[in-house]
């Protein structure tokens, strides 16, 4: 993943009211207008409830 796209999933990562699950997160991500490239990274995630940016940044980054 570019700088730019991980500084752009980190603030819409933070435009989002927690806890949410991953079908709400995608749902929220693709209302607000997320980068396509920021949508295909969070459908790769596992099915489960985020309690913050900081879980769904943390699932990111185990994708690797």
């Amino acid at each position: 993943m570019s700088t730019a796209t991980s500084l752009q999933l980190n603030k819409s990562l933070h435009e989002l009211k927690y806890p949410i699950s991953k079908k709400d997160l995608i749902k929220n991500a693709e209302e607000k207008g997320f980068d396509e490239k920021v949508l295909r990274i969070l459908k790769k995630i596992p099915y489960q409830d985020y309690e913050t940016s900081t879980h769904v940044s943390e699932a990111i980054a185990n994708l690797k």
